[in-house]
């Protein structure tokens, strides 16, 4: 099932630091990590939501987000 790129992004920018858009598209192992860290201090989660922006981020199957 595809996922949505807007979805991703204002996961992102809302609960980015608790890792949401990572578990939205199915990579658990990196949300848990951006959960514990809380989004590598909001560096990490900033730096996906630039990605995501730029449609360059992929789901755990690595298709691009739709």
């Amino acid at each position: 099932m595809e996922k949505s790129k807007v979805t991703a992004a204002l996961l992102c920018l809302f609960l980015g630091v608790l890792g949401v858009h990572r578990f939205y598209v199915g990579k658990i192992g990196t949300g848990i990590l951006q959960l514990v860290t809380a989004g590598g201090f909001g560096i990490w989660a900033l730096v996906d939501f630039v990605i995501i922006l730029a449609g360059r981020f992929r789901d755990k199957q690595g298709r691009p987000l739709a």
